[in-house]
């Protein structure tokens, strides 16, 4: 196996200043804790023999390895002094000293398996920037540490619910026993690896204790293909828990996945009852009205969502260093890498402001689910016809003035009106006209009521006849509405103009607001990108503006002009993210040669700071492909350690 190289980061001024700012942080971890630190001291020891004899120096070196223990919440660490001795031991949150017990180091070792897995870099480098000096490892390299691994998470699982709890992905509003980090890492560790058995046979003996695991063995099932096994599991467990909602949103899920819109709509409205504070819920039902293309029911059940403030990864602020050094490993040397890439101390590419400040490319957690909701709305019905339907749906601001302003000459006075006062309750059936099928409801007529053929719109409200997008108007906050300060009139039983209509809350309101932005400036792109053509005239970006363009086309499901801007930054030079862009359309292309291609080198790139594909083509093909590859045999040798690994565990396609 090729190690990463070492990263060296100095600290010569003021000695374990990076432990002392660890130790302090302590108190402020909430997820998995920060990665693991291991701190070096090299101090020389002057010593004269005689005076006239030339001084000989010796060195005194001392070494201390911190890693975090998120179930117990302390700082297991282990320190060596050369020539001396050896301790662990664990610091507290209050910076004291404690025992490190057997149980402690077990929990620790769970901790580290899990964190490595948490701060895997997705492939587009964005993980990489965040904290400097991370030397990344495979965690589970062969079935021997896999057994370790997955015996450390049975006997812990159910102590990630208990005392202050493991935490969970940020969608998560309360960790539970199938909703936390310890379940996401598994989970993401069977589906990385295939290992379906090792986790079918998990989650079984857990079952056995708990019957709410269910939903997590019967996710497992699912990947693994016993989709008979996992519906009967899911039949099963639901006679002795009927509002799991975990088993629901999986059930939900798969009738989805299957075409079975009204199954999953039943199955994702007993979900919501069931945990009617959780986003994830409330996100699958928005989901099956999308996928019905029951388009005014999608937005109100989105508007419904409760939202969560994002929590990232713990990386507590460290002191500056008096040097860095990053070495680069010489198996991950690539021409095509290494062209074009900035040298340190050359300006940064120059990016337009209008690009700089496209908000949705920092969504995370809950906002970033709820956006790409509304997203696939806008690119399914088109803008214009989304905001026809956001006008049907909700309170607009302008037109709560003038009713309000109405009803107070009829009864000739003013009074600030809070919600109880507006009516606005859920209509007994959905608006025949929200939908944007008029009265019919089979989706046949959408374009003979206010959806316009798209040579008109283009799904971004992109019209032929020019190029802006309709702004949206401002919805009636549910906080100004609410906030009345003046006694509500009695008399004021309802708004007849918006008798059937909700107030939209803000959020919700400054994502249609961020999506416009996204809108305009993809239109423009595209129109100036069309003029171009027409005028045989280059159209120039720099690398870093071709990459943003690419995930804004693909937040907003173009993913042709997607694919065309991640080619453009990559004839510039290499980017992760656009390699990762171009990775996708391979994908969806069957295209085996072109996809390890790309993961050659995105794995080259990786190194520096896939069992799927083996499953399908098999190893020895995989192997003869990356192989005949024109590239220096060291960065193939990075990619045939993945086909070993495949092999060592076993995975489908790996014998053939």
């Amino acid at each position: 196996m090729v190690a990463p190289a070492v990263p060296e980061i100095y600290e010569e001024d003021d000695l374990y200043a990076a432990i002392d700012a660890r130790t302090e942080s302590l108190q402020n971890l909430r997820e998995l804790g920060p990665p693991d630190l291991v701190y070096l001291v090299k101090q020389p020891k002057r010593t004269r023999i005689a005076r006239l004899l030339p001084a000989h120096t010796s060195f005194r070196a001392a070494s201390l390895t911190c890693c975090y223990n998120a179930f117990s919440h302390v700082d297991m660490r282990v320190e060596v002094k050369i020539p001396g001795s050896l301790e662990s031991y664990c610091i507290d949150e209050r910076g004291d000293k404690r025992v490190a017990t057997d149980s402690l180091w077990l929990e620790t070792f769970l901790c580290g398996v899990l964190r490595a897995y948490s701060y895997a870099d997705d492939g587009t480098g964005d993980a990489i920037k965040k904290i400097v000096g991370v030397r990344r490892f495979n965690p589970v390299t062969n079935t021997e540490m896999e057994q370790k691994f997955l015996d450390a998470a049975e006997k812990l699982f159910f102590m990630a619910i208990t005392g202050r709890q493991l935490s969970s992905d940020p969608e998560t509003q309360v960790p539970n026993t199938v909703a936390n980090h310890l379940t996401s890492g598994l989970l993401k560790y069977i589906h990385t690896t295939g290992r379906y058995a090792s986790g079918i046979n998990l989650f079984e003996k857990l079952r056995e204790k708990d019957v709410e695991v269910s939903s997590l063995l019967a996710r497992v099932l699912i990947a693994a293909d016993e989709e008979v096994q996992a519906v009967r599991l899911m039949h099963d467990a639901l006679q002795d828990v009927p509002m799991d909602y975990a088993l629901l949103d999986c059930q939900a899920a798969f009738c989805l996945s299957k075409g079975e819109g009204e199954l999953a709509l039943e199955c994702a409205k007993r979900s919501v009852t069931a945990a009617p504070s959780e986003f994830t819920t409330w996100a699958r039902l928005a989901e099956v009205y999308v996928f019905l293309e029951k388009w005014d029911l999608a937005l109100l059940t989105l508007n419904s969502c409760p939202m969560f403030t994002y929590q990232d990864k713990d990386s507590p602020r460290m002191p500056p260093p008096s040097r860095v050094m990053l070495p680069i490993l010489a198996e991950t040397m690539l021409d095509e890498i290494d062209e074009g890439q900035p040298k340190q101390g050359d300006p940064h590419d120059y990016v337009h402001p209008s690009l700089r400040k496209l908000h949705a490319a920092g969504y995370q957690g809950t906002f970033l689910k709820a956006y790409q909701i509304l997203t696939k709305i806008a690119a399914s019905i088109g803008w214009d016809q989304l905001l026809k339907i956001r006008s049907d749906v909700f309170v607009m601001e302008e037109e709560y003035r003038v009713e309000r302003q109405n009803m107070a000459s009829k009864h000739g006075h003013s009074s600030s009106q809070n919600a109880s006062t507006v009516a606005l309750h859920q209509p007994s059936s959905p608006n025949p006209g929200a939908n944007g099928n008029g009265p019919e409801t089979d989706g046949e007529s959408s374009n003979q009521d206010g959806d316009q053929p798209t040579e008109k719109t283009n799904g971004t409200g992109e019209k032929d006849e020019g190029h802006t997008i309709e702004k949206p108007e401002q919805t009636m906050a549910s906080e100004v509405v609410k906030s009345g300060n003046d006694d509500p009139d009695p008399s004021h039983t309802s708004y007849t103009q918006f008798h059937n209509k909700r107030l939209c809350e803000r959020w919700l309101d400054n994502l249609f607001m961020v999506l416009y932005e996204d809108l305009r400036v993809y239109t423009i792109w595209r129109t100036e990108m069309a003029q171009s053509k027409q005028q045989a005239v280059d159209y120039k970006k720099t690398a870093t503006e071709w990459e943003i363009l690419g995930e804004l086309a693909e937040r907003l499901h173009h993913f042709d002009e997607a694919i065309e801007a991640y080619r453009n930054c990559l004839a510039i030079r290499f980017s992760p993210k656009a390699m990762r862009g171009i990775l996708k359309l391979y994908e969806k292309q069957g295209d085996t040669r072109g996809m390890l291609n790309a993961l050659i080198r995105l794995i080259a790139w990786q190194y520096r700071w896939y069992s799927e594909l083996i499953e399908e083509e098999g190893a020895v093909k995989v192997r003869s492909i990356v192989q005949a590859t024109n590239l220096p045999q060291p960065v193939l040798d990075l990619t045939h350690h993945y086909c070993q690994l495949c092999a060592t565990f076993r995975s489908t396609g790996s014998d053939v």
